[in-house]
């Protein structure tokens, strides 16, 4: 179909995007941010092919935070060149990672867990998460969230977590998770980050600009369905125990 016989092409094709959150102009909430001081450094790990800049929040999350590093790929040799500055202590560094672990297979309705290796609760959990100094998230579907975490073996000198949050992801019918603790980025730090500060405050931040995101996203979808079309299916393939 021409641009002539569908003018609203040509309109979607000449919108340009946000330098900050990456994406197209009308779904920016950039402006509504409010920035947070947090103590824990944030470290995104994102998989080159996920590239729903629509719905994503891995840089809409960076934005709220000072101390926050977005990198794209597959592999770094250390946490410290994924950070780009040196870490002494990865074992103060905590990966969120679910795989096959669920909170609501273990002994616990805390809804920040540390696992061990084979998946079992970590005793002295309250000193653990005290301690910890910077978090690493896996941005993308399951299986790409599981490359990286294969692929860095280094993650291993890290401080596994997993999350059972309380109510399933803001998403709703926009995208569906194939598991109710599965989350969107923006909502894991929240989550994680206000119960290892334990200031509430940062996850009522971050689920309020998410709102904003998805309101805005609804808005636009209605007003130019080409520019935010309704989202396709994702890849949600379940991990296999390693």
């Amino acid at each position: 179909m021409s641009e002539r016989s569908n003018p609203q092409a040509g309109a979607v094709e000449a919108v340009a995007d946000c330098p900050h959150c990456g994406k197209p102009l009308p779904l920016c909430i950039c402006d509504s941010v409010t920035p947070i001081e947090s103590k824990i450094s944030l470290l995104i790990l994102q998989h080159p092919q996920e590239q729903d800049r629509m719905l994503g929040t891995a840089r809409l999350t960076a934005l709220h935070f000072k101390n926050a590093v977005v990198k794209i790929g597959l592999s770094w040799p250390s946490l410290s060149k994924a950070l780009g500055r040196k870490v002494d202590d990865p074992s103060r560094w905590a990966v969120l990672y679910l795989g096959s672990a669920k909170v609501s297979d273990l002994d616990t309705d805390a809804e920040i867990v540390a696992i061990n290796r084979k998946g079992e609760v970590e005793p002295h959990q309250r000193t653990i998460l005290a301690d910890i100094e910077g978090v690493v998230l896996l941005d993308g579907t399951w299986s790409q969230a599981k490359a990286l975490w294969w692929r860095n073996a280094w993650m291993l000198k890290c401080q596994r977590v997993i999350l059972g949050p309380k109510r399933p992801s803001r998403y709703g019918k926009l995208r569906k998770e194939p598991r109710r603790d599965g989350l969107s980025t923006i909502e894991a730090t929240g989550l994680l980050l206000a119960g290892l500060e334990r200031r509430p405050e940062i996850a009522e931040t971050l689920y309020a600009s998410f709102d904003r995101m998805l309101a805005r996203y609804r808005e636009v979808q209605a007003e130019m369905p080409d520019l935010a079309p309704k989202p396709k299916k994702r890849d949600y393939r379940r991990r296999k125990r390693g």
